[in-house]
């Protein structure tokens, strides 16, 4: 049967709102002088007539089923549900970010199986005459047996799909698992998963395959979380009730995502239930939190709105010591999602995220910082195979310090703030070939500090100057199975970075000098970097439950975090690529096994990985960071390599659940300035990394679970001898990261009390353990003269924690 494609150029009312929209946009930003931006409008604007204009229409006996799959108690879009028309079409189809699905067929009866992991799979029967929009409602697996079907049906993505290196989180194993006072993280959560390492244990950041703590790229509803901490790292800004999917890319990422050199953590909120209004929440031993949803109209619109805030500056409050009572220490933090479906074609989104720390002692000093994002989405469908979501999106991350004392107040004001135009297409070209492709551009500032002081103060004020820049990038990738065995994902991203003034740009002579001061005026272009990023996944399907991979990634960074701590502290400072500062590069290929068995029960993978790193950035050697002008002065550049493999086994089903990750690997830098030119292990570097996690359900009331981790010490520089200078001992310190601090180890436990079950109300009591076995694993080690022996050094270890103990309540209206 002959096959034929046609394109016509449509201009419809909906194509007419989005380049109003965009022109609105672009004509603000006008008067930029910069050539590289101009390109960047006219690339984004192609990709957008392109998109717009696309009709495919398949004639000689080929129509289209599409629509939506969704919840039927929630209505929440269900994500990456696989549908099959066999024997038609036995490979499937599976649906998008926003449920939306299409699957090309010939005339006549099918049958479509739609499935999804926890789900009972649905079968629908369609008499195919014409195109035929079919939503779908799936019904949560209630039956035990159906459970077990269902799912293991469903069950074998990871031995199936082109991309390797992806973990998806099920929010339901995160609520069950132990952490530090029975507040549930999901980035503590996916530090169990091989590849991942913690910066610490009072740390949400994390280490991927090698890359820094800021070469992660994570995601909000789209909007760019740059500082995912709360109280210096203790918890993570991510409030698990609003979150709906967790996805991380550690290697074999899509052409969409760019901007960070080791990894992608998307996170999507909860949308909110538009079938009934719901309340449920905790209070725990430090923090509280709720979360209301409910329809705005029935089975067309929804909100959800969570919120969570500690109180441990309540109980301060009540120490009768004065240093205690006037200390602040505390956060909070408000999710707030809300839809719309228009019609069939048009639906919007609204969602946003404000969190905010506060520490500080009263008369002395005052610290407070946070995150301020929303997201405005449109999704529009074209037609049954073009699919559109056009999206703005707004992130700002700040800190105010403030410091009071006798001689020198001063205050100090940093902020990184985005505004992002986004539009990202979806092509069901066949059954075969799902084409995505978009372009976005990001516009940056950034503040790197406002130091203000008052007149009693003797301390010089001064202004570091802020800077400017646009991102933009294009984007085209196409998952193809062009055999029953054999898929790809491959694609190549565009991206183009323009720094621009106002502002004084300095070259520097090798020892720090300032070799050449530029000013430019404001719009001035002052550099421009244009990187191309090719992307490439394959897998073979050797049978139903095997499978190998393997991927190639090219990916660019211009933002950087320049940081001395392991610590995620407020005052990081974030800086842009420059005329000093190279975009980061980042090749890597992977090569993986993957293998289920007892009926897709157990998982089984095997991933190996190199990865080389270039401009990579790191301090001198007694650099002055604070309140440095030139702090570009300050740095040196160089490259790195990564590598290791990762095991990784997982039950899945039944009264015991849970997973075991192995990682073997090397992290390593080299800096001309540092170490003589030779390699040196890298802060992260950590040769062994074990995580075993428990799920046990002992009945319908009681579960239990138990986390171990173990790790090898991080490298650090120890001083390798000393002298006395004016009668003060000063430390000579040898080869960079030359040692270890000893291992780290831990044992986590917890058990959950599910209340007995009501028709509208549900509660739960969890216990944990923190540090069952109360080890103290170091923290950090410094170096003092012995107070017994003068004449020796003494090391002196510092650890946070010991074991503590969390109760929780869990509460659910419904």
């Amino acid at each position: 049967m002959l096959y034929v494609k046609k394109i016509n150029i449509i201009f419809k009312p909906s194509s007419l709102i989005i380049f109003g929209f965009i022109y609105m946009v672009f004509h603000q930003l006008k008067n930029i002088n910069c050539k590289l931006f101009k390109l960047i409008k006219y690339i984004f604007c192609l990709i957008n007539c392109l998109g717009v204009s696309i009709t495919a229409l398949y004639g000689q006996g080929k129509f289209t089923v599409s629509g939506t799959v969704k919840d039927t108690l929630t209505g929440e879009a269900l994500i990456g549900a696989t549908l099959k028309a066999e024997p038609a079409h036995p490979a499937g189809v599976i649906t998008n970010s926003y449920g939306f699905y299409s699957i090309t067929l010939s005339p006549g009866q099918h049958t479509i199986y739609i499935s999804y992991i926890g789900y009972q799979t649905k079968a629908v029967a369609v008499n195919l005459l014409k195109d035929t929009r079919l939503n779908v409602e799936m019904n949560a697996s209630a039956v035990l047996n159906e459970v077990m079907i269902s799912d293991r049906s469903a069950a074998r993505d990871n031995v199936s799909r082109p991309q390797m290196g992806v973990d998806k989180l099920n929010i339901s194993d995160i609520s069950n698992i132990p952490v530090l006072l029975g507040e549930r993280d999901i980035i503590k959560t996916i530090e169990l998963l091989p590849g991942v390492k913690s910066t610490g244990d009072a740390n949400t950041g994390f280490y991927v395959r090698g890359g820094g703590a800021d070469q992660n790229l994570v995601l909000l509803d789209g909007a760019t979380v740059y500082n995912a901490s709360h109280l210096f790292g203790f918890f993570s800004t991510f409030n698990s009730d609003a979150i709906k999917e967790v996805s991380l890319y550690k290697g074999g990422m899509s052409a969409e995502y760019g901007g960070r050199l080791s990894s992608v953590l998307d996170i999507k909120m909860d949308d909110g239930n538009n079938k009934r209004f719901g309340i449920e929440g905790g209070i725990g031993l430090i923090s509280s939190r709720i979360k209301v949803e409910g329809p705005i109209v029935k089975n067309k619109s929804s909100f959800m709105i969570s919120a969570r805030r500690t109180y441990a500056d309540a109980f301060l409050r009540l120490s009768s010591d004065t240093a205690v009572n006037t200390t602040s220490l505390y956060f909070y933090d408000v999710n707030a999602k809300a839809n719309y479906q228009l019609n069939d074609k048009n639906t919007i989104y609204l969602s946003g995220y404000l969190g905010r720390d506060d520490v500080g002692l009263k008369s002395a000093f005052s610290t407070d910082w946070g995150n301020t994002m929303g997201t405005f989405r449109w999704n529009h469908l074209y037609n049954t195979k073009l699919f559109s979501n056009t999206s703005l999106i707004y992130s700002k991350y700040n800190y105010t310090i403030i410091n009071y004392t006798s001689t020198d107040n001063f205050k100090v004001v940093s902020k990184i703030e985005d505004i992002n135009l986004k539009q990202d297409f979806d092509y069901f070209i066949n059954n075969d070939n799902t084409l995505r492709f978009g372009a976005n551009i990001v516009h940056h500032t950034v503040v790197p500090g406002d130091i203000s002081t008052s007149l009693k103060s003797n301390y010089t004020s001064k202004i570091i100057e802020n800077r400017y820049a646009f991102e933009g990038a294009a984007y085209v990738s196409d998952n193809w199975q062009p055999t029953g065995q054999l898929s790809f994902l491959y694609g190549i991203r565009l991206n183009a970075f323009a720094l621009y003034g106002p502002g004084t740009f300095s070259t520097y002579n090798a020892n720090g000098s300032i070799a050449l001061a530029t000013k430019y005026a404001s719009g001035a272009n002052v550099v421009n970097y244009i990187n191309i990023e090719p992307r490439f996944s394959a897998s073979y399907t050797i049978n139903s439950q095997n499978s190998v991979k393997a991927s190639y990634n090219l990916n660019t960074q211009n933002i950087h975090l320049l940081s001395n701590s392991t610590s995620s502290l407020p005052t990081d400072l974030y800086v842009l690529s420059s005329n000093n500062i190279k975009p980061g590069i980042a090749n890597q290929v992977a090569l993986g096994y993957y293998h289920n068995f007892d009926d897709n029960g157990y998982e089984f993978s095997a991933e190996s990985y190199y990865k080389w790193l270039s401009n990579e950035i790191d301090y001198k050697d007694n650099a002055t960071l604070v309140a440095n002008t030139n702090i570009e002065s300050e740095l040196v550049y160089g490259s790195g390599r990564a590598y290791g493999l990762e095991f990784f086994l997982k039950k899945k089903y039944g009264s015991y659940k849970g997973w075991i990750g192995y990682t073997l690997s090397k992290t390593e830098r080299k800096f001309d300035a540092i170490n003589n030119g030779r390699y040196f292990p890298a802060r992260q570097d950590r040769t062994h990394d074990i995580s075993l996690v428990n799920l046990y359900k002992l009945n319908k009331r009681w579960g239990l679970s138990a986390v171990f981790v173990y790790g090898t010490g991080n490298a650090v520089t120890y001083p390798a001898g000393k002298y006395l200078l004016g009668g003060i001992t000063t430390y000579y310190y040898g080869q960079r990261n030359g040692s270890r601090l000893p291992a780290n180890s831990r044992l986590d436990v917890a058990a959950t009390l599910d209340g007995r079950q009501h028709k509208s109300y549900h509660s739960s009591w969890t216990f944990g353990v923190y540090n069952a076995y109360n080890r103290k694993n170091p923290y950090s080690v410094a170096f003092r003269d012995s107070d017994d022996k003068p004449p020796h050094t003494e090391a002196v270890e510092t650890s946070l924690f010991g074991i503590i103990p969390s109760i929780t309540w869990n509460f659910q209206f419904k």
